[in-house]
């Protein structure tokens, strides 16, 4: 069975979305080498539903697609209000085990990407994620989604597997 990777684009200075979701700094930065590997790792994608409209805003940008087009399969989206009429994914409600299952299953035996500030949090939560992939872009937005914090959340450890330019790899320490 694969695993559950939380790859990420952040800033410098820790912010994976910039104010109102923006995401076009993201777009504007080029994809790591390193992503290739990780491209064929993965067998199916997770996102929550505000990274789901936030790509639909952002459709048609260049790069806005799951690693800028390199990577095609099954998409799934957690939410409790699933929009009508978009057959290119599966959009699921419940409790995000029961998506994770249902995307790793779907995955064939290759990893689970998540995607998404939310969803990710509710992984990490529930002990489902196993690796954090984080991309560090070369820029300040000085405002914005954080990678990780906020009120209530835990500490998690994590143990660095690998670092490749500006791509750091790490294990979540359970």
């Amino acid at each position: 069975m694969g695993e559950v990777l939380w790859h990420v684009t952040m800033s410098v200075d820790g912010f994976i979305a910039g104010p109102d979701d923006d995401m076009d700094w993201v777009f504007e930065q080029p994809r790591p080498q390193a992503d290739d590997d990780v491209v064929q790792r993965v067998g199916a994608v997770l996102s929550g539903r505000r990274s789901y409209d936030v790509g639909q805003r952002d459709a048609g940008k260049a790069n806005a697609e799951v690693f800028e087009g390199a990577w095609s399969g099954p998409e799934f989206v957690l939410t409790t209000h699933p929009p009508a009429g978009d057959p290119s994914r599966t959009f699921l409600s419940g409790d995000v085990r029961d998506a994770v299952a249902t995307a790793l299953a779907a995955a064939d035996g290759r990893d689970l990407l998540v995607i998404g500030a939310d969803v990710a949090l509710q992984c990490v939560e529930a002990a489902l994620v196993d690796e954090l992939l984080v991309n560090v872009a070369p820029l300040l937005l000085g405002d914005g989604v954080r990678l990780y914090g906020g009120p209530g959340r835990e500490r998690v450890d994590l143990e660095l597997l690998d670092a490749t330019g500006t791509l750091l790899r790490y294990r979540l320490v359970r």
